[in-house]
């Protein structure tokens, strides 16, 4: 691994399987797809590694950690990362920095006869060429963000187009303050990663042209990286138009039918239904300031009585009412305010056929 970034370049490209040798709470606070987090130490054994570090060096921290990991602790760790050499004899270790701790597992599978490769430069500096290869991106590359009201189905025509970042997948969130999924989202560098992987792959493939939802700095918990987010202040736009009918269904499936299936699916019937409908009050509860107290409550109101009759007998309908409200009365004003502070920028509106034609065009004069 004498060419570094060539060789994280390929780890990224091929999706090459990686031991995380971090203690979990560090492989919690982010990892790579591609990583299985099998440790040399525990999180409490760490802790108390490094407690001895700090109070009497290297050496004695070396010793206590092999008084830690022997013994038949010792022999349980070496079998799983044997385990995971054997049913994948094209992959590596790492630990943080591509030191001691994946020096000491590699040699400690050599024991056991197998030679398996480690990271040069660990975590560290996989997640620093991650960091250097979107910048490359952002810089290098020709984007175009995709704009348009509440439920004009953004995200559609960004599935039909296959030169499209879908920076809410990344981020298991629809964007919206009603976007928060079933499931949880990933840690905030876990998001940065997948992106910088998906942008690599892509320009990998040739592609230099993509297609980006119109987003805030934060979707849900996870904050796009900051040179990105303030070039997609100036970055082209195209507007998505539809009619208030086709948004009000659209929201309806996405933030109803289809987030309580979720739930449903992740906790069973009962509870997953009652946890939907506390998403859902919560979801309206936190933009009370903006929706003000009297609004709020009429709102809440609705939505009560809609999700009521649809425990009762499966019915959606009622769920129109607090929708067609809460577009009109908060979600509407906002984007026109927004549509006309972005005009400049605005190069095609238009359907969704339209719109998706005009995409496509725009990317072969890109590359032609």
């Amino acid at each position: 691994m004498r060419d570094n970034s060539a060789a994280y370049r390929e780890i990224f490209l091929n999706d090459i399987p990686m031991m995380d040798m971090r203690a979990p709470v560090e492989f919690a606070k982010g990892a790579f797809p591609c990583a299985v987090n099998l440790p040399l130490m525990t999180d409490i054994e760490r802790q108390k590694v490094g407690t001895c570090y700090k109070q009497k060096g290297q050496q004695a921290a070396i010793e206590l950690g092999h008084q830690l990991v022997s013994g038949r602790i010792k022999a349980e760790r070496v079998e799983a990362w044997a385990a995971f050499a054997r049913s994948n004899p094209d992959g590596y270790l790492y630990c943080f920095r591509g030191g001691l701790r994946s020096q000491i597992v590699q040699q400690w599978l050599k024991e056991v006869g197998i030679d398996y490769p480690r990271v040069i430069g660990g975590y560290k500096a996989m997640r620093s060429f991650l960091i250097e290869s979107l910048d490359q991106a952002v810089t290098e590359c020709d984007f175009v963000v995709l704009g348009g009201m509440t439920g004009t189905g953004k995200t559609e025509v960004l599935a039909r187009l296959d030169n499209s970042i879908d920076l809410e997948g990344h981020a298991n969130h629809r964007g919206s303050s009603f976007g928060k999924r079933a499931t949880g989202q990933p840690a905030q560098i876990d998001f940065e990663n997948r992106l910088a992987i998906d942008l690599l792959k892509r320009r990998a493939r040739g592609q230099q042209q993509f297609v980006l939802e119109d987003e805030s700095r934060l979707i849900g918990a996870c904050s796009l990286p900051l040179p990105l987010h303030l070039r997609m202040q100036q970055y082209p736009l195209v507007w998505l138009e539809d009619s208030f009918a086709s948004r009000v269904e659209r929201i309806l499936k996405d933030y109803v039918i289809d987030l309580a299936a979720e739930f449903l699916t992740l906790h069973g019937e009962e509870q997953g239904f009652g946890r939907f409908s506390e998403r859902l009050l919560q979801s309206l509860d936190n933009i009370r300031k903006r929706l003000g107290g009297e609004r709020h409550l009429r709102l809440r109101k609705l939505m009560q009585e809609a999700l009521e009759e649809q425990r009762h007998n499966a019915s959606v309908d009622r769920h129109r009412s607090w929708i067609d409200a809460l577009l009109r009365e908060y979600y509407d004003p906002m984007y026109v305010y927004q549509r006309e502070s972005k005009a400049a920028r605005v190069e095609f509106s238009g359907t969704a056929e339209a719109v998706e034609a005009y995409l496509q065009q725009r990317r072969s004069r890109c590359e032609a």
